[in-house]
């Protein structure tokens, strides 16, 4: 049966270069799924806000391998939740390459959770759901001390990040952090007015393949 491929071939070919890039090797039908997934970006982004440019390229590239770029801090069948997830990302990308990860979409915005289950649906994902809400209330069906990561790109200040994430870990969890470039900066900045307690065990500096925009991921515990 022959696939039906989504986007342009100049679209399919950055993508897989560019995980190549990030050591990530997407099979044909991973490849399908986030092409369908970028359709479905375009189609909705004309009627609602999610992301800033509806150019390919820039979708691939800054949201796409942006989200991959934490794989190898994701470990397989781990529970993670995506804080502030707007469109979906880092959590839909994390899910089509890490199959077995349980994950929990987060956001505010009522239209975006309805375009993250839309997309939950065409692309037939199981194991993933999206809820609306904001992550200082007690939210049902979003159980505290359950996740082993929590995971947020590029929302908000990191003293907040871990407040708001903290809840949500069990005992030994961990927040994966997507920053700009400023990421460490950041870092030495707040992490004397976050909680006690609070270690980062690691962090990666790297640019994005074909535009070089700098990234930093930071890793977090609560070591108390």
């Amino acid at each position: 049966m022959n696939v039906i491929r989504h986007g342009s071939p100049q679209a399919e070919e950055i993508l897989i270069k560019g995980a190549e890039e990030l050591g990530v090797r997407l099979t044909s039908g991973q490849v399908s799924l986030f092409l369908e997934y970028l359709e479905r970006i375009k189609f909705w982004n004309k009627r609602i806000n999610l992301i800033g440019t509806q150019d390919e390229k820039g979708i691939v590239v800054s949201h796409f391998l942006d989200s991959i770029t934490v794989v190898p801090f994701i470990p397989e069948n781990s529970k993670l939740l995506d804080i502030g997830s707007g469109a979906g990302l880092p959590g839909i990308p994390l899910k089509i390459v890490r199959p077995s990860l349980e994950i929990t979409l987060l956001d505010s915005a009522h239209k975006r959770v309805f375009f993250m289950r839309d997309v939950i649906r065409v692309l037939k994902l199981k194991g993933i759901r999206a809820v609306s809400g904001r992550a200082e209330n007690v939210i049902d069906g979003v159980p505290r001390a359950y996740f082993d990561l929590v995971v947020s790109r590029a929302v908000g200040n990191i003293e907040k990040l871990i407040e708001l994430g903290i809840p949500y870990l069990r005992e030994g969890g961990r927040i994966v952090l997507m920053r700009g470039k400023k990421g460490l900066e950041e870092w030495d900045e707040a992490k004397d007015r976050t909680v006690r307690g609070i270690e980062l065990l690691e962090s990666k500096e790297f640019s994005l393949p074909l535009i070089g925009h700098r990234r930093v991921i930071l890793v977090i515990a609560c070591v108390l």
